[in-house]
């Protein structure tokens, strides 16, 4: 057990772990020559196509220093704040973790959000400089933002370029000396962690887990200490780039089991596995249960494919446990899930992969967060949808979340930064320079403000140089009003949102012009009409279709163009009480990007 390292390489996005990954395979010759490419851990096509990292992903290597034979477990982890929580999940199971930071960026938001979840665990932390071969790279000064973060000797941090190899040597050395061993007996009773688990259609579910105490063979009988569910080992093994079948693990490492589960609520990732005849006294302890920050409603486009939609989003729990879902009903769509993310692309690549995994095209509502309503009984109810909420006449007051965010950039885009945070609500508490031209800011903001479009232009007006990372801090008490959008007098619960009421009406009159591009014509006209309670605050019409039945009229009395014109008018008011207006998917997203 001395000679096992469990290590993970966190970093903010884009910073080359997952590059650095591929080079440690590399060289410990993990991966054969032809089966090495770029990214060869991140499996997923939608991972290759977006040069992300979605999943944490562990692998197994072997290594020789000095004639002595080590065994390193890598868990290589994902960069972008939505997929915080895997990074949780892979430091669980570790003992020390290789810091990365990009030479020519220097310390981000990330970087330091990560590194704070790392030093909560007692992980060794391995600095690295990496992306040191390109031109603009400044090690120097980078180096100087390390040990200030750190309070490290500069001998410490080790200078590596992932894209040519150089100082890989000396980061495997520095993994071997300087991160821990395990600790645990083998001969206790059985004590592993799962971290991670993933579907497979023809054996069922596959557990990750790391071993505390003691040892697990092939065949042993047993039990998940949460659920209570007892199984069978059918298979154990080591993940190397496929899975590798052994006849025992024991304490410190980390393998898979297979047992042929089929039924997805039988495993929870933070769950203790050990034996039926000799279990272990209490479950592993300090794993967090994931909070979801944005809630959309999920619908199938063919109301039919609702028991399909179940089926795959459970399969998809299992690859994502930040993934949350309950059944909910709309009378714009009909039966469908309120789905709970941990960020708009968290919720984008959900969607992403239910098409192309699961072949399931779905409709996605306006995405919202979870609010606190009191009534004036003094009782309290959390609202994830707007529909949901009580009569107005019946509520005290609304709480929303607040979230204390920080965000490092450099001075030049300070101005634009802060307009940007406080058209949001947000308030400035922290403002102080890291190093140099660079600073880094705090501000609290209500996450609801955030929930849309706020990244996106923050990267656009800063150019891509300003990073960010954010945290739930309080609920607190806001003036908050429901807004409706009614076609032709129908309210349409699918685009009703929690709004400031400083904001509604704007946010009213932008939805109706837009909704206005979007609609089709029909053959009568369409209201589109915004409205707080029974308020009507901004209106457009999609105009009507009209054949012109007065064409055949070439002379004679007016009285028969107008009898032809009553005519048609009568069948317009028919074809209004009956039609019903479909609102096209684009308008559910449009209204997410209404600027």
């Amino acid at each position: 057990m001395k000679n096992i390292r469990n290590f993970c390489i966190i970093a903010h996005i884009d910073h080359g772990k997952s590059t650095l990954a591929d080079r440690l395979l590399e060289y410990t010759k993990t991966v054969e020559s032809k089966e090495m490419q770029n990214q060869v851990l991140d499996d997923m096509d939608l991972e290759r196509e977006r040069g992300i990292t979605i999943k944490s992903h562990a692998i197994q290597m072997d290594y020789v220093l000095n004639d002595e034979h080590y065994t390193l477990n890598l868990i290589d982890t994902p960069g972008h704040v939505d997929f915080s929580y895997e990074v949780s999940r892979s430091i669980a199971a570790c003992e020390g973790c290789l810091l990365v930071v990009d030479a020519t960026q220097g310390v981000q938001a990330q970087t330091i959000s990560n590194l704070y979840m790392a030093l909560d665990n007692d992980l060794e932390i391995i600095p690295v400089i990496n992306k040191i071969d390109m031109d603009s790279a400044h090690p120097d000064e980078v180096e100087d933002e390390i040990v200030e973060l750190l309070g490290c000797d500069p001998e410490d941090i080790i200078r590596t370029s992932a894209r040519t190899g150089e100082g890989v040597p000396q980061i495997l050395e520095a993994i071997v000396n300087r991160i821990p061993a395990p600790v645990g007996d083998p001969e206790a009773p059985l004590q592993a962690l799962i971290f991670d688990s993933v579907f497979n259609p023809f054996r069922g579910i596959i557990v990750y887990f790391k071993i505390v105490n003691g040892t697990i063979h092939k065949g042993d009988l047993v039990k998940f200490v949460n659920t209570g569910k007892k199984y069978d080992a059918d298979e154990v093994g080591v993940l190397k780039l496929s899975l590798s079948p052994r006849a025992e693990i024991s304490a410190g490492n980390v393998g898979y089991i297979i047992s042929g589960i089929k039924d997805s609520t039988e495993v929870r990732v933070g769950d203790t596995i050990t034996h039926v005849n000799t279990p272990c006294d209490k479950a592993i302890e300090g794993f967090q249960e994931v909070k979801p920050m944005v809630f959309a409603g999920v619908y199938p486009i063919d109301p039919e494919d609702f028991e399909n939609l179940r089926s795959s989003l459970e399969k998809l729990q299992l690859n994502d446990a930040a993934l949350t879902f309950t059944p909910e009903s709309s009378v714009a769509l009909g039966f469908g899930f309120r789905c709970g993310f941990l960020g708009l692309l968290h919720m984008e690549i959900v969607q992403e992969r239910l098409s192309r995994e699961f072949n399931m095209e779905v409709i996605t509502t306006v995405p919202n967060v979870s609010y606190k309503v009191y009534d004036k009984k003094g009782g309290m109810t959390e609202v994830h949808n707007p529909a949901g909420l009580p009569d107005p006449t019946l509520i005290e007051h609304i709480e929303e979340p607040y979230i204390h965010a920080s965000i490092i950039t450099l001075a030049d885009f300070m101005g634009p930064i802060i307009t940007l945070c406080l058209s949001k609500r947000g308030m400035l508490t922290k403002q102080e320079y890291i190093s140099g031209n660079r600073l880094e800011l705090s501000f609290d903001i209500p996450l609801g403000e955030i929930v849309i479009d706020f990244y996106d232009k923050l990267k656009s007006i800063s150019k891509g140089y300003a990073s960010f990372d954010y945290y739930i801090s309080s609920y607190r008490e806001s003036n908050l009003i429901k807004l409706d959008i009614l076609l032709n007098g129908q309210p349409v619960d699918a685009l009703s949102s929690l709004t400031h009421v400083d904001n509604a009406v704007t946010l009213g009159r932008r939805m109706c012009e837009k909704l206005k591009e979007l609609i089709p014509r029909q053959q009568y006209d369409i209201a589109i009409q915004a409205a707080i309670g029974a308020k009507i605050v901004a209106r457009e019409t999609v105009k009507q279709v009209r054949k012109d039945v007065t064409a055949k009229c070439y002379g004679g009395d007016v009285s028969r163009k107008r009898k032809l014109l009553e005519k048609q008018k009568a069948g317009k008011k028919r074809m209004k009480q009956i039609g019903t207006v479909q609102v096209p998917q684009k308008a559910f997203l449009a209204v997410l990007k209404l600027d």
